[in-house]
């Protein structure tokens, strides 16, 4: 059994001394302090000398190694241990070489994979327990912060596409009854007539309409029917006294 040391360092590679501190007062405050987290470099030791963790490049692996608790490229803050692995280091040579195939150095992302998931990877393919929480919220928390913000931006984008449609759809169907109200219907006729048009408009847009069935319609033409030869009865008689 072998044991699975975490590697902590506080990240000061900015090469400007007023952001450097000001990260560390970050770490200081919200890890030292309150026990939150804070924004930490990683980098896991098993066997040998060496420690194991992941870093942007252009081209090839972006997996590498260097001496343990000395990355020039950090400040080095505490170790921890994960555990022990059972595997040989034959098996742990072959997860490094699977992981610097997985891992090229192009795919790095500040949010979603890190050196700190690279370590969390590697320890669950040793069998060890994962980096602490505190190692990576502050990544964890920006990464949801993230796709919050995408899924937001998604809905209002799909929200401003569904009104436009109804507004256009609402507009047509305005603009067909304008059309229909202007035109002089036949005398006998009742489909298209003003007084029908204005009951259907006004059931259209009451609280809880639902949209007509056939029969519905049919009926409301029967009633329409009715009420225009009703109208008809109740016109005066005229008698022609020119003859």
């Amino acid at each position: 059994m072998t044991e699975v040391i975490l590697h902590v360092y506080d990240v000061t590679n900015s090469g400007n001394d007023k952001t450097n501190n000001t990260i560390m007062q970050i770490n200081k405050i919200f890890k030292d302090g309150i026990g939150l987290g804070g924004i930490f470099h990683s980098a896991v030791q098993v066997f040998g000398d060496e420690e194991w963790s992941f870093g942007y490049c252009e081209q090839g692996t972006g997996v590498f190694s260097c001496p343990s608790t000395k990355n020039p490229m950090y400040t080095y803050r505490e170790s921890i241990t994960l555990g022990k692995t059972s595997f040989s280091i034959f098996k742990v040579n072959q997860i490094l070489r699977e992981l610097s195939r997985e891992w090229p150095g192009h795919s790095y992302d500040l949010l979603s994979k890190n050196c700190n998931h690279f370590c969390d990877e590697l320890c669950e393919r040793l069998g060890v327990p994962k980096l602490p929480g505190w190692v990576n919220r502050f990544a964890h928390a920006g990464d949801a912060a993230v796709e919050i913000a995408g899924n937001t931006a998604y809905r209002l984008r799909q929200a401003k596409t569904e009104i436009v449609t109804a507004s256009k759809v609402a507009y047509r169907f305005l603009a067909g009854v304008a059309s229909n109200n202007s035109v002089v219907a036949p005398e006998n006729s009742t489909r298209g007539s003003p007084r029908f048009q204005g009951a259907w408009f006004k059931n259209l847009i009451s609280t809880g309409a639902k949209p007509s069935t056939s029969s519905e319609l049919e009926n409301r033409d029967e009633e329409a029917a009715d009420i225009s030869n009703r109208d008809k009865m109740q016109e005066p008689f005229k008698i022609d006294l020119s003859s």
